[in-house]
């Protein structure tokens, strides 16, 4: 067997170091295209948002590992009651990951909910908010909701609303405090990738893992 020459080995060097490149410049484009198409509509303060009947929070974990409050999921929690008690939403609905019997975001989400003080009738559970997606989705298929308000830090609004826009939706971002740098930055680095799947998702044509019975929220 003959042994790759050395102008093959640098073929394959330079086309690797291509893949490379090409990779590297679609995550920064991926990144610019999603915060530059919804600039215009995420807001930080909650005079300025418009009304709508619903809000969507979007799930995350209580506790991290070492048994403190995760602060996402704290921030998320005071950025929907904020909402919920200056009027600018009617129901929140908490879509978030159950996927077994020992991990229930939803009414974890819930419980703080009702604790700050949003009516317990005020609150719907989508306990099949596996992904972004699925929760954008599932909102609009499931829930009746084309046009609603997301609740998260700034960085995952401006993808959810993205999504939402490719599945004709209309979508506010309402952004909670986002968490220090220092105690996020794993985050950070993973919403680079989940932005790059954003654009792998809707190539392919990816649907959420469920769907169902409808729910319309606010009718009897």
């Amino acid at each position: 067997m003959k042994r790759p020459t050395h102008k093959k080995k640098k073929r394959v060097l330079k086309l690797l170091l291509l893949l490379v490149v090409a990779a590297v410049v679609f995550c920064f484009y991926a990144n610019y295209r999603i915060t530059k198409d919804t600039e215009a509509k995420v807001f930080d303060d909650v005079a300025g948002i418009p009304h709508k009947k619903v809000g969507m929070v979007l799930g995350t974990t209580k506790l991290l590992s070492n048994g403190n409050i995760n602060l996402y999921f704290k921030y998320r929690i005071n950025a929907t009651v904020e909402l919920f008690k200056a009027g600018k939403i009617d129901y929140v609905l908490v879509s978030g990951d159950n996927s077994h019997s020992k991990y229930d975001e939803p009414s974890d989400f819930k419980d703080e909910l009702v604790k700050n003080g949003i009516p317990e009738d005020k609150i719907y559970l989508d306990y099949a908010g596996f992904r972004t997606l699925d929760s954008v989705v599932r909102a609009k298929e499931i829930f009746g909701q084309a046009d609603l308000t997301i609740i998260s830090q700034k960085f995952h609004n401006e993808r959810a609303i993205f999504l939402a826009e490719h599945f004709d939706m209309k979508a506010t971002g309402y952004n909670a405090k986002d968490v220090p740098m220092k105690l996020g930055f794993k985050v950070v680095m993973r919403e680079y990738l989940a932005r790059v799947k954003v654009f792998v998702d809707i190539l392919f044509g990816v649907e959420p893992k469920f769907l169902g019975e409808k729910i319309m929220i606010g009718e009897a």
